[in-house]
């Protein structure tokens, strides 16, 4: 019998990107954070660009909510995305399975890795 040293492949990460003070970030988050539930095998991450803006800079975040979706180590998508549940989930579903070298800007690839290293 063989043994594999392989590590299991990173869980898919959402992180959104929003601000204490935005009405629609606060409306927004228990929708957000409901979808755990339905995707047990992902991580979703609140971030407050103010509370946390050391682990966000450089990256300049002007429009709420501000979605950072991760797979395989890689960011695959990053920006803001109209406020409805559906959305997203859809959004979800359609990187759930991408892999390879993702084609974002290196900022973005950076926030990615740091979200990595900090366990998410």
């Amino acid at each position: 019998m063989s043994t594999s040293n392989a590590l299991p492949p990173e869980p898919l990460l959402v992180a959104c990107l929003c601000a204490q003070w935005c009405g629609t970030c606060k409306d927004y988050a228990p929708l957000f954070n409901g979808l755990q539930a339905e995707f047990p095998a992902a991580v979703f991450r609140w971030i407050d660009i103010e509370d946390e803006s050391e682990l966000v800079d450089p990256i300049e975040v002007e429009n709420f909510p501000t979605l950072l979706i991760v797979t395989g180590g890689q960011a695959r998508f990053f920006g803001t995305l109209t406020p409805h549940i559906e959305t997203l989930k859809r959004l979800i579903r359609s990187h759930e399975a991408t892999s390879g070298p993702g084609k974002l800007p290196a900022t973005v690839q950076a926030l990615a890795q740091r979200l990595a290293m900090e366990g998410a």
